[in-house]
Parts: C-alpha cells; structure tokens; sequence
C-alpha cells in the first residue's frame, strides 16, 4: 500500500515513529485522492451515459470507491494511533 512505502521512506530519514505515521499519510493523501478521484469521474461518466446493468456497475463502484477511501485513510489511520499509544515498544521501532 502507499501508505505503508510513504512511513517506510520517513522512518528511513530517521523520523520517529509517530511522526513517520503522520508525514506517510499526510505524503500519500494526494496520491489516494487523485486516483479515486479520476475512478469516481470514470463512474459518473459511465452512470451518465451507460444504461441497466452499466449503471448499477457505476454506481457499485462509487460507493466502493467511498468505502475504500473512508477505510483507507481514517480507520487505518485510527487503529495505527490506538495501537501506538496502547504500546510501548512501538514508540521506538515500527515494522511494516
């Protein structure tokens, strides 16, 4: 996942590990936005001008583009700060 490369570079440079978490995310954001994004263009265009079935798909995939950009960005986000703040040798060392 982006993400995921996005801490590995900050932890890399030395960051510590909360604030490689917050610099990955912060990092990967434009890249996740962008991508969905253009998918969810992709989707209007296909609801706009598809009929039946090609309608149902787009919006299908709408809202698992909703879906995955809600899990992607804050629930992964929430469980890493629960998890860092429930451990102590997290604050140290990360491994991903």
């Amino acid at each position: 996942m982006l993400i995921f490369e996005r801490i590995r570079e900050e932890l890399s440079h030395g960051k510590t590990v909360r604030t490689a978490i917050d610099e990955g995310f912060r990092h990967a954001m434009s890249a996740i936005v962008d991508s969905n994004v253009s998918t969810a263009l992709t989707a209007a265009v296909l609801y706009q001008y598809g009929t039946g079935p090609v309608r149902g798909f787009a919006v299908t995939l709408l809202a698992g583009i909703a879906a995955s950009m809600i899990t992607a960005i804050f629930v992964v986000r929430t469980f890493y700060m629960i998890w860092l703040n429930r451990s102590s040798e997290a604050q140290t060392t990360l491994s991903i």
